[in-house]
């Protein structure tokens, strides 16, 4: 039975609602509502004018309708008496297509109908950086090799240690926090779950980490590539599939101990990888992280091609240990919602169609991967990207009404990018 959310309201002290719910483009939406009009809220929803936000809709639809998921109740670590609520969007009484979240409730109830449960956890990366997101907010943080840097993680600990915090308050269990590759770059890290709260949980700890940030006067940025020089931000997903209690990826018998069914999954993604693209690196700016020279430390740590590996970090998808895998090509701009589905997606139709992955490539991409004959490369910009999402047949048939509506906006995307003109063109082609 759902929870109560006037009840819950009196209980915890709640005086509002934040009733969210994540666009197209991953922006959040919110109405305030009191916690006296709660029960109402929930019944009817909490309208918007779609067309005001990144959904593709006009402004002679109806009203769209954001119903509250009571069980994603959040209040908000930083002031109590506010609780986020993730809502699924309606219009004229009938779900919304293109809505994330609803599209990845559909898809995971496909799967539930086949008796599986995709469970995943996600490593968000973001920079820590001056209001005007010109730097890195430390200055102290200069050095060439900064990962896992004691002294720079240490100072900002007043920031991720209120964020680690929350996340326990919150019972998501935080395990791990370090200072990443880039100078104000960090990483943290909470456990895994089912794709639905993974993906809820993901929403919401990104507008934590902004909203904890700026109480102390930073500003946290989940851009993909901020600084030309430094390594870029990704959100590595690391994905089971379960049959009940079991882990339908575990085979102890196997070199890197997944089973069939995981190996199919994982060809899935390679078989879909140049579409996934427009879906798991959704902007102009992806493609800098995706497509960079080597930065100040020596690698980028995203992958440039479409390989998998075991423990290798440098492919687009690592096998670290048994019963689960790293997808690694997603970075930090993408859409928790449709980071879940396209993975979701992708990997069942590799099952059902038993996709070969191919080989297993245990090499250095970064240094031999040009040896490597037959490898498929990732799109070099998100043009290619978007025409290579319109020409799935896989993820236009499994995700839908969704493909269009995204296309048509990101395509809008492109053309305002490509109305920019750069410095760097002016500089190198004026006396041409």
């Amino acid at each position: 039975m759902p929870l109560d959310l006037e009840v819950a309201a009196r209980e915890r002290g709640i005086r509002y609602f934040l009733v969210s719910y994540t666009d197209l483009f991953g922006t959040q939406r919110a109405k305030l509502v009191p916690a006296a009009a709660i029960a109402g809220t929930c019944r009817n929803g909490a309208g918007f004018a779609g067309f005001a936000t990144w959904l593709d809709m006009s402004p002679a639809d109806p009203d769209l309708v954001a119903v509250p998921d009571p069980d994603g109740l959040i209040a908000l670590p930083w002031k109590p008496e506010v609780g986020w609520l993730p809502a699924d969007l309606v219009m004229a009484g009938r779900p919304v297509a293109q809505g994330p979240r609803n599209l990845l409730k559909r898809l995971i109830a496909e799967a539930a109908r086949d008796g599986l449960q995709m469970k995943t956890g996600v490593e968000c990366e973001f920079f820590l950086i001056t209001p005007d997101g010109t730097a890195p907010a430390d200055t102290a943080d200069r050095q060439v090799k900064p990962c896992y840097d004691q002294s720079a993680l240490m100072r900002r600990y007043d920031v991720v240690s209120e964020i680690s915090d929350a996340m326990l308050a919150l019972g998501w269990n935080p395990y791990q926090t370090d200072h990443e590759d880039a100078n104000g770059q960090f990483e943290m890290n909470w456990e895994y779950d089912d794709a639905l709260v993974t993906a809820d949980r993901h929403a919401f700890f990104k507008y934590m980490a902004r909203s904890i940030a700026e109480t102390h006067g930073l500003r946290a940025t989940f851009m993909p590539k901020p600084f030309a020089d430094l390594t870029g931000s990704g959100c590595h997903a690391h994905v089971s599939l379960w049959r009940g209690p079991e882990n339908a990826f575990a085979d102890r018998t196997d070199a890197v101990g997944l089973s069939q069914d995981g190996h199919h999954f994982i060809g899935g993604l390679i078989h879909s990888a140049e579409a996934l693209a427009a879906i798991t690196n959704p902007c102009v700016n992806s493609y800098k992280r995706l497509n960079a020279p080597r930065t100040a430390s020596g690698a980028t740590w995203a992958p440039n091609a479409v390989t998998y590996a075991g423990d290798n970090r440098t492919h687009m998808i690592r096998i670290p240990g048994g019963g689960r895998f790293e997808f690694r090509l997603a970075d930090g701009a993408v859409n928790p919602y449709l980071l879940q589905a396209a993975i979701l997606a992708a990997g069942l139709d590799g099952m059902r169609h038993r996709r070969d992955p191919g080989p297993r490539l245990d090499l250095d991409m970064y240094t031999h991967g040009h040896t490597v004959e037959g490898v498929k490369r990732l799109p070099l910009n998100l043009l290619d990207a978007l025409r290579a999402l319109e020409a799935s047949p896989v993820l236009n048939e499994a995700l839908g009404a969704f493909v269009p509506s995204y296309l048509k906006l990101k395509r809008q995307e492109w053309d305002a990018y490509c109305r920019h003109l750069t410095q760097w063109e002016r500089d190198t082609t004026l006396d041409c």
